[in-house]
Protein backbone atom coordinates (compact mmCIF):
# COMPACT_ATOMS: atom_id res chain seq x y z
CA UNK A 1 0.00 0.00 0.00
CA UNK A 2 1.40 3.38 -1.02
CA UNK A 3 1.67 6.29 1.43
CA UNK A 4 -1.13 8.13 -0.36
CA UNK A 5 -3.43 5.10 -0.31
CA UNK A 6 -2.62 4.53 3.34
CA UNK A 7 -3.42 8.15 4.25
CA UNK A 8 -6.72 8.11 2.36
CA UNK A 9 -7.65 4.76 3.92
CA UNK A 10 -6.92 6.17 7.38
CA UNK A 11 -8.94 9.33 6.67
CA UNK A 12 -11.84 7.27 5.36
CA UNK A 13 -11.79 4.98 8.37
CA UNK A 14 -11.75 7.98 10.72
CA UNK A 15 -14.73 9.63 8.98
CA UNK A 16 -16.71 6.39 8.99
CA UNK A 17 -16.00 5.94 12.70
CA UNK A 18 -17.13 9.51 13.42
CA UNK A 19 -20.33 8.97 11.43
CA UNK A 20 -21.03 5.79 13.39
CA UNK A 21 -20.34 7.58 16.68
CA UNK A 22 -22.65 10.47 15.78
CA UNK A 23 -25.40 8.06 14.69
CA UNK A 24 -25.21 6.07 17.92
CA UNK A 25 -25.25 9.29 19.96
CA UNK A 26 -28.47 10.24 18.16
CA UNK A 27 -29.97 6.81 18.80
CA UNK A 28 -29.75 5.90 15.13
CA UNK A 29 -28.36 2.93 13.22
CA UNK A 30 -25.02 3.96 11.61
CA UNK A 31 -26.06 1.98 8.53
CA UNK A 32 -28.87 4.52 7.98
CA UNK A 33 -26.30 7.21 7.11
CA UNK A 34 -24.56 7.05 3.72
CA UNK A 35 -21.20 8.72 3.30
CA UNK A 36 -20.83 10.63 0.01
CA UNK A 37 -17.11 11.20 -0.55
CA UNK A 38 -16.89 14.56 -2.34
CA UNK A 39 -14.22 14.25 -5.02
CA UNK A 40 -14.72 17.60 -6.79
CA UNK A 41 -11.47 19.17 -8.05
CA UNK A 42 -9.57 15.92 -7.47
CA UNK A 43 -8.25 13.83 -10.35
CA UNK A 44 -8.89 10.16 -11.02
CA UNK A 45 -5.51 9.21 -9.55
CA UNK A 46 -6.52 10.91 -6.29
CA UNK A 47 -9.90 9.18 -6.22
CA UNK A 48 -8.62 5.68 -6.97
CA UNK A 49 -7.02 5.12 -3.52
CA UNK A 50 -10.33 6.01 -1.86
CA UNK A 51 -12.16 3.50 -4.06
CA UNK A 52 -9.49 0.92 -3.25
CA UNK A 53 -10.04 1.66 0.46
CA UNK A 54 -13.64 0.52 0.02
CA UNK A 55 -15.62 3.73 -0.62
CA UNK A 56 -18.30 3.34 -3.28
CA UNK A 57 -20.40 6.53 -3.11
CA UNK A 58 -18.92 9.77 -4.47
CA UNK A 59 -20.11 13.31 -5.10
CA UNK A 60 -19.21 15.82 -7.80
CA UNK A 61 -20.19 19.48 -8.24
CA UNK A 62 -19.92 19.91 -12.00
CA UNK A 63 -21.17 17.74 -14.84
CA UNK A 64 -18.30 18.67 -17.17
CA UNK A 65 -15.62 17.88 -14.60
CA UNK A 66 -17.24 14.56 -13.75
CA UNK A 67 -17.43 13.63 -17.45
CA UNK A 68 -13.66 13.94 -17.68
CA UNK A 69 -12.81 11.42 -14.97
CA UNK A 70 -15.72 9.20 -13.95
CA UNK A 71 -16.69 7.13 -17.03
CA UNK A 72 -13.41 5.18 -16.87
CA UNK A 73 -13.61 4.81 -13.09
CA UNK A 74 -17.20 3.58 -13.26
CA UNK A 75 -16.27 1.14 -16.00
CA UNK A 76 -13.52 -0.25 -13.77
CA UNK A 77 -15.70 -0.21 -10.64
CA UNK A 78 -19.30 -0.76 -11.77
CA UNK A 79 -20.62 -0.77 -8.21
CA UNK A 80 -19.60 2.86 -7.67
CA UNK A 81 -22.53 5.28 -7.20
CA UNK A 82 -22.06 8.86 -8.38
CA UNK A 83 -24.01 11.82 -6.97
CA UNK A 84 -24.33 15.29 -8.47
CA UNK A 85 -24.29 17.69 -5.52
CA UNK A 86 -23.74 20.96 -7.40
CA UNK A 87 -26.14 23.06 -9.49
CA UNK A 88 -27.43 21.51 -12.71
CA UNK A 89 -27.93 23.62 -15.82
CA UNK A 90 -30.79 22.53 -18.09
CA UNK A 91 -28.42 22.20 -21.06
CA UNK A 92 -26.36 19.66 -19.09
CA UNK A 93 -29.29 17.38 -18.19
CA UNK A 94 -28.65 14.86 -20.96
CA UNK A 95 -25.02 14.41 -19.88
CA UNK A 96 -26.02 14.27 -16.21
CA UNK A 97 -28.58 11.52 -16.84
CA UNK A 98 -25.94 9.41 -18.52
CA UNK A 99 -23.47 9.75 -15.67
CA UNK A 100 -25.09 10.26 -12.27
CA UNK A 101 -27.05 7.84 -10.12
CA UNK A 102 -28.42 10.53 -7.79
CA UNK A 103 -29.05 14.26 -8.37
CA UNK A 104 -29.22 16.40 -5.22
CA UNK A 105 -29.85 19.80 -6.82
CA UNK A 106 -33.32 19.91 -8.40
CA UNK A 107 -34.44 23.46 -7.59
CA UNK A 108 -36.69 25.01 -10.27
CA UNK A 109 -39.59 24.16 -12.60
CA UNK A 110 -37.54 24.53 -15.80
CA UNK A 111 -35.08 21.93 -14.54
CA UNK A 112 -37.90 19.63 -13.42
CA UNK A 113 -39.43 19.85 -16.91
CA UNK A 114 -36.11 19.08 -18.58
CA UNK A 115 -35.49 16.13 -16.25
CA UNK A 116 -38.97 14.76 -16.99
CA UNK A 117 -38.29 14.99 -20.73
CA UNK A 118 -34.93 13.28 -20.26
CA UNK A 119 -36.41 10.52 -18.09
CA UNK A 120 -38.97 9.76 -20.82
CA UNK A 121 -36.13 8.96 -23.24
CA UNK A 122 -34.00 6.92 -20.85
CA UNK A 123 -33.72 3.21 -21.37
CA UNK A 124 -32.15 2.47 -18.00
CA UNK A 125 -33.09 3.42 -14.47
CA UNK A 126 -33.37 7.20 -13.97
CA UNK A 127 -31.30 8.93 -11.29
CA UNK A 128 -32.85 9.38 -7.88
CA UNK A 129 -33.85 12.98 -7.18
CA UNK A 130 -33.40 15.35 -4.25
CA UNK A 131 -34.72 18.90 -4.13
CA UNK A 132 -32.23 21.52 -2.94
CA UNK A 133 -33.66 23.95 -0.39
CA UNK A 134 -31.92 27.30 0.15
CA UNK A 135 -32.55 27.29 3.90
CA UNK A 136 -30.65 30.55 4.43
CA UNK A 137 -32.39 32.34 1.53
CA UNK A 138 -28.95 33.35 0.24
CA UNK A 139 -29.22 35.19 -3.08
CA UNK A 140 -25.97 33.73 -4.42
CA UNK A 141 -26.94 30.14 -3.66
CA UNK A 142 -29.10 27.71 -5.62
CA UNK A 143 -32.16 26.09 -4.11
CA UNK A 144 -35.87 26.66 -3.68
CA UNK A 145 -36.82 28.97 -0.81
CA UNK A 146 -38.15 27.19 2.30
CA UNK A 147 -41.58 28.86 2.05
CA UNK A 148 -41.88 27.64 -1.56
CA UNK A 149 -40.61 24.11 -0.97
CA UNK A 150 -43.97 22.42 -0.31
CA UNK A 151 -45.50 23.80 -3.49
CA UNK A 152 -42.45 22.87 -5.57
CA UNK A 153 -42.39 19.31 -4.22
CA UNK A 154 -46.08 18.96 -5.10
CA UNK A 155 -45.46 20.44 -8.56
CA UNK A 156 -42.60 18.01 -9.25
CA UNK A 157 -44.85 15.11 -8.34
CA UNK A 158 -48.11 16.14 -9.99
CA UNK A 159 -47.16 18.30 -12.97
CA UNK A 160 -43.87 16.68 -13.95
CA UNK A 161 -44.42 13.13 -12.67
CA UNK A 162 -41.08 13.05 -10.89
CA UNK A 163 -40.44 10.78 -7.93
CA UNK A 164 -38.60 12.95 -5.40
CA UNK A 165 -36.87 10.96 -2.66
CA UNK A 166 -35.44 13.66 -0.42
CA UNK A 167 -34.15 17.15 0.23
CA UNK A 168 -30.69 18.70 0.31
CA UNK A 169 -29.34 21.88 1.90
CA UNK A 170 -26.08 23.78 2.38
CA UNK A 171 -26.37 26.07 5.43
CA UNK A 172 -24.81 29.57 5.28
CA UNK A 173 -21.12 29.42 6.13
CA UNK A 174 -21.40 32.13 8.78
CA UNK A 175 -24.38 30.68 10.66
CA UNK A 176 -24.87 27.76 13.05
CA UNK A 177 -25.96 24.84 10.87
CA UNK A 178 -28.34 23.16 13.35
CA UNK A 179 -31.38 25.42 12.72
CA UNK A 180 -30.98 24.84 8.98
CA UNK A 181 -30.81 21.06 9.43
CA UNK A 182 -33.88 21.22 11.68
CA UNK A 183 -35.77 23.25 9.04
CA UNK A 184 -34.88 20.81 6.26
CA UNK A 185 -35.94 17.85 8.41
CA UNK A 186 -39.27 19.55 9.13
CA UNK A 187 -39.98 20.20 5.43
CA UNK A 188 -38.99 16.63 4.56
CA UNK A 189 -41.19 15.11 7.26
CA UNK A 190 -44.33 16.99 6.32
CA UNK A 191 -43.89 16.03 2.66
CA UNK A 192 -43.25 12.35 3.36
CA UNK A 193 -39.62 12.45 2.19
CA UNK A 194 -37.35 9.95 3.93
CA UNK A 195 -33.99 11.09 2.56
CA UNK A 196 -32.08 14.14 3.79
CA UNK A 197 -28.77 15.16 2.25
CA UNK A 198 -27.15 17.50 4.75
CA UNK A 199 -23.88 17.91 6.57
CA UNK A 200 -20.31 18.29 5.35
CA UNK A 201 -16.83 17.79 6.83
CA UNK A 202 -17.25 20.40 9.58
CA UNK A 203 -20.83 19.70 10.63
CA UNK A 204 -21.92 16.18 9.67
CA UNK A 205 -22.30 15.08 13.31
CA UNK A 206 -24.90 17.81 13.85
CA UNK A 207 -26.64 16.87 10.59
CA UNK A 208 -26.85 13.23 11.67
CA UNK A 209 -28.48 14.32 14.95
CA UNK A 210 -31.19 16.01 12.85
CA UNK A 211 -31.78 12.95 10.66
CA UNK A 212 -29.33 13.20 7.77
CA UNK A 213 -29.35 10.06 5.64
CA UNK A 214 -26.57 11.30 3.33
CA UNK A 215 -23.56 13.33 4.49
CA UNK A 216 -21.24 14.94 1.94
CA UNK A 217 -17.63 14.85 3.11
CA UNK A 218 -14.65 15.96 1.03
CA UNK A 219 -11.75 17.62 2.81
CA UNK A 220 -11.80 15.24 5.80
CA UNK A 221 -11.09 12.40 3.36
CA UNK A 222 -9.10 13.95 0.51
CA UNK A 223 -7.52 16.90 2.31
CA UNK A 224 -7.53 20.38 0.81
CA UNK A 225 -6.74 20.88 -2.85
CA UNK A 226 -3.39 22.54 -3.49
Amino acid sequence: MSATTSAFAANLAFVRAEIAKAARAAGRDPAAVTLVAVSKTFEAEDILPVIEAGQRVFGENRVQEAKGKWPALKAAFPDVELHLIGPLQTNKVKDALGLFDVIHSLDRPSLAAELARGFAKLEGRPPRLFIQVNTGAEPQKAGVLPQEADAFIAQCRSEFGLSVEGLMCIPPADEAPAPHFALLAKIAARNGLAERSMGMSADFASAIAFGATFVRVGSAIFGHRG
